[in-house]
């Protein structure tokens, strides 16, 4: 790998760390207790490190399966359901069991896709795991097995890891598999297959040579990883992909140390978070701003309530909408903390009121810088 790829794993703030179900249950065996506690040890220690850990795990079938000694994943929807209910008991109690011998707190937190389409429950999503980091708990992510059905699912986790890098902007998304990394074949079948050490996520080539399927306890595999790398690169996030059973694997990417295979997304973070506002959002209403306000969003700031002098359009909160000066220009679009009716209560007043006024507060601002473009 590169210097210049190397620092930018050793330097990331926020990780999303995804852990596949065959590590996770020792190949089917069974919950790896040992590994998850070598893993609550290790982001334990780069939390002392004041990096931002978020763990996508996979296992909840698996450990079912064990649990109701299933030895072939089932294909009927209902029985994975089923499944998925068992063995998430025996998944949360083994994680929060592991993290708090490190004195760490954990969230458990299962999403469907339905979480991250809605622009609603995207916004509430991303505000309870800012809040969660920021509070120094452990976030431990997995897709609700119990209620997805076929139209409404990730597919496999490695999906949703960088749909969770995504949403939370992550600088880096690791996944840790049972393999050492991604090779130019199959290694298993092919004695010639080599690693590749460093490549662009989203390269055509890559996805030819990630070829073939996960195993019976999991449903992804190395063509899904190398999907999600392309996914994640598009909100700037470099994807790692190495083993999970490789020693300290955490804290060696972490301080530097070139492991498996290290996809590189060549678009700024800021860079992919503006165009993904401006492109693929439809606006929903607008709000018509004063001088003040839009001097202040040009200075980076977020749009507070009593810079907003008009509110037009009917929208929920987490609705895509346009900012405007009193010409009509547009200065800014973003993702609101208020629907329509609060944000028309609230306009022209301070943040300190929106209690008062509303009877609840979910946000001081009407848009977060974060969920803003300027233009």
């Amino acid at each position: 790998m590169t210097n210049i790829a190397i620092s930018r794993i050793a330097t990331a703030r926020r990780l999303v760390v995804k852990v596949g179900s065959a590590l996770v249950t020792n190949n089917g065996e069974g919950l790896d207790l040992g590994a998850i506690d070598e893993w609550a040890r290790q982001i334990a220690n780069l939390r002392q490190m004041e990096r931002q850990v978020i763990l996508v795990s996979s296992g909840a079938i698996a450990c079912g399966m064990q649990r109701l000694e299933w030895r072939k994943r089932p294909r009927a929807v209902h029985e994975l359901q089923a499944a998925a209910a068992v063995g998430q008991m025996g998944l949360a109690q083994a994680y929060e069991s592991a993290f708090a011998r490190y004195a760490l707190h954990t969230a458990q937190i299962l999403l469907t896709h339905d979480d991250l389409a809605d622009r609603k429950r995207y916004l509430n999503a991303r505000s309870t795991l800012s809040t969660l980091l920021e509070l120094g708990v452990v976030p431990i992510i997995n897709e609700n097995d119990t209620v997805v059905t076929d139209e409404i699912k990730f597919g496999d986790n490695d999906t949703l890891g960088a749909l969770v890098a995504n949403l939370v902007e992550a600088d880096c998304l690791i996944i840790l598999t049972d393999q050492e990394g991604l090779f130019t074949a199959d290694p298993r079948k092919d004695a010639d297959a080599t690693l590749i050490a460093e490549a662009r996520a989203g390269t055509p080539l890559l996805e030819s040579m990630a070829g073939g399927s996960g195993t019976q306890f999991g449903k992804g595999g190395m063509i899904t990883k190398v999907i999600a790398a392309k996914r994640a690169a598009r909100s700037g996030a470099h994807t790692v992909i190495a083993s999970g059973r490789e020693a300290n694997v955490m804290l060696r990417l972490a301080q530097g140390e070139p492991l498996g295979t290290l996809l590189v997304s060549e678009t700024p973070a800021l860079t992919a978070r503006k165009q993904w506002l401006a492109d693929h959002l439809q606006l929903n209403g607008k709000l018509t701003l004063d001088g003040g306000a839009i001097r202040a969003l040009r200075q980076g700031k977020s749009l507070l309530p009593i810079g907003v002098v008009a509110v037009q359009g009917e929208f929920e909160r987490g609705a895509a909408v346009a900012c405007i000066a009193d010409n009509g220009h547009e200065v800014a679009r973003g993702l609101v903390n208020y629907g329509s009716s609060d944000a028309r209560r609230i306009a022209r007043r301070a943040s300190q009121d929106i209690e008062e006024i509303l009877g609840y507060i979910d946000e001081p601002e009407i848009i977060h810088r974060d969920n803003m473009i300027l233009l």
